[in-house]
C-alpha cells in the first residue's frame, strides 16, 4: 500500500502544473461553499443580534383589524386599546413583569434654526428596561416625569445627532410641535430594526404629556401599542395567552368573535427569519457546490488522460507483476490526493475570502465547523466518485495491447 502511494505522489509531482490546473476547480469549489455559507450564517447571526436588541421577552398589544362589509381595516382603525386595560393587565396577570402602554405620533423637532421630523413615542419608565435602551448622555424618564406631565424629553441619537450636531442637547430646550421640551438625555445608538425603521430616530416624553398637550384622539385613555415584557423566555406563549384570555373578557368578545387587538412577539419573528436565512444560506451552498462538481468533472478529464498517456507504464508494471487492483488503487489514490490537496487549500482560501468580505465590505461573517466538514468531505467524495472510472480503465487494459500502445 506505501509503495502504491509512494508512486501517486510521484506521479503527480512528475507533472506539477498540471495538477495544480486540476485541483483549481475543487480548490474554489470548497472555497466558495465555506464562503457563502460564512455569509449566510453571519447575515442570520446579525438579524438575530438586531432583533434580540429589541427585546426577547418582548410582547406587543396592538389594538385590532375589524372589518367593515367583509373589508379588513388597518389595525387600530376602530378597536380600542385604553390605559385601564393597562392596568387591569399589571394587577391580573402574573406573568407579566413590566408594562409600557404608548401613544405614538409624528411631529416636527425644533432647535434653534434647525428643525427634525421625528417620530414622538408617548410612555412610561418601563419602556427603556423592555426595550434595552439605555441613557448614553443625561437620564431616562421616570415615575416622577409622568405623574407630574413634565415636559421632559429624551432623544434618539440620530435626532441629537440632527438637531445639535456636536453639541451636548442635555439640558437644552426643543420644540415638539411648538410645545417647549428639556432635553434630558440621549439614548445609546441601536441602529435598525429587523423591520427597518431606525431605531435612533426617536423622541420619548411621558406618556401623560404626550396625552394631554401632543396627540389628540377621540378617546383621551385610549393607546397606540403597548410594550409588556414576560418574566422569562419560557413564559411568553403563557402570557400572551393570559393577556388574550384578560382582554376578552374586558372587551366583551364571544367565544365565536375575532379578537379586537392583535399580540406578537419577537420570538415569532426571530424564528421566521431563521428559516428565512436558512433556506439562504442552503442556496447559497448549493450554488457554490457546483464549482466542486465542476472541478471533479475537471478530475476526471485529467485522469483519463493520464490513462492514455501512460498506457505503455501500465503494460510494463503488470507485465512484471502488478495486479489490477494496485493499478486501480494507484490512480484512484491520485485523484483523491489532487481532490483532498484542493479541499485543503479550498478551506483556506475560504477563510481568507470570509475574513476578506467582513473587512472590504464591513459584512459579518461566520465560519462554521460544519460547513468546513461538509466542503472537506465532499471534496474527498468527488476525488473517489470521479477517480473510480478513469481507475477502472486503467486496470482493464490488457498488458500486451498496452505495451503495443503508441
Amino acid at each position: 500500500m506505501f509503495e502504491v502511494l509512494r508512486t501517486a505522489v510521484s506521479s503527480l509531482w512528475a507533472n506539477k502544473t498540471r495538477s495544480i490546473l486540476t485541483m483549481l476547480g475543487v480548490v474554489i469549489g470548497v472555497g466558495a461553499v465555506i464562503t457563502m455559507v460564512a455569509v449566510g450564517n453571519g447575515a442570520s447571526r446579525q438579524m438575530e443580534g438586531v432583533i434580540s436588541g429589541m427585546g426577547v421577552n418582548m410582547i406587543m398589544v396592538l389594538p385590532g383589524a375589524p372589518s367593515s362589509g367583509g373589508v379588513r381595516q388597518s389595525a387600530g382603525s376602530g378597536a380600542r386599546l385604553t390605559l385601564s386595560d393597562i392596568r387591569a393587565i399589571e394587577e391580573e396577570c402574573w406573568s407579566i413583569l413590566e408594562i409600557a402602554p404608548q401613544v405614538s405620533t409624528s411631529a416636527q423637532i425644533i432647535f434653534e434654526n434647525r428643525n427634525w421630523q421625528a417620530s414622538v413615542t408617548g410612555t412610561t419608565a418601563g419602556f427603556f428596561s423592555i426595550r434595552e435602551y439605555h441613557a448614553e448622555r443625561g437620564r431616562l424618564l421616570d415615575d416622577i416625569d409622568e405623574r407630574s406631565a413634565a415636559k421632559t424629553a429624551v432623544l434618539g441619537s440620530t435626532v441629537a445627532r440632527e438637531l445639535f450636531g456636536g453639541m451636548d442637547p442635555v439640558g437644552q430646550t426643543i420644540r415638539v410641535s411648538s410645545i417647549p421640551f428639556e432635553v434630558v438625555g440621549v439614548l445609546a445608538s441601536k441602529g435598525q430594526s429587523a423591520m427597518g425603521p431606525d431605531q435612533d430616530d426617536i423622541v420619548v416624553v411621558p406618556i401623560t404629556t404626550a396625552q394631554r398637550r401632543l396627540v389628540r384622539r377621540a378617546f383621551s385613555d385610549s393607546l397606540s401599542s403597548a410594550y409588556l415584557q414576560a418574566r422569562d423566555v419560557s413564559m411568553i406563549q403563557s402570557a400572551m395567552d393570559e393577556v388574550s384570555a384578560l382582554l376578552r373578557q374586558r372587551h366583551r368578545i364571544g367565544p365565536d368573535d375575532e379578537d379586537d387587538f392583535r399580540l406578537g412577539n419577537m420570538t415569532d419573528v426571530i424564528n421566521s427569519l431563521s428559516q428565512s436565512t436558512r433556506i439562504m444560506t442552503l442556496l447559497l451552498g448549493s450554488v457554490a457546490s457546483i464549482s466542486l462538481v465542476v472541478g471533479g468533472i475537471g478530475i476526471m478529464n485529467i485522469m483519463l488522460v493520464s490513462v492514455t498517456e501512460r498506457t505503455r507504464e501500465i503494460g510494463i508494471r503488470m507485465a512484471i507483476g502488478a495486479r489490477a487492483l494496485d493499478i486501480r488503487l494507484q490512480f484512484l489514490l491520485e485523484a483523491m490526493l489532487l481532490s483532498l490537496a484542493g479541499g485543503v487549500i479550498g478551506i483556506m482560501l475560504g477563510y481568507a475570502a470570509s475574513a476578506g468580505v467582513s473587512q472590504v465590505l464591513d459584512w459579518p461573517t461566520s465560519v462554521s465547523g460544519g460547513a468546513v466538514t461538509l466542503a472537506a468531505g465532499f471534496s474527498c467524495f468527488v476525488g473517489v466518485f470521479f477517480g473510480f472510472y478513469p481507475a477502472w480503465k486503467a486496470s482493464t487494459l490488457r498488458p500486451i495491447d498496452a505495451l503495443r500502445f503508441e
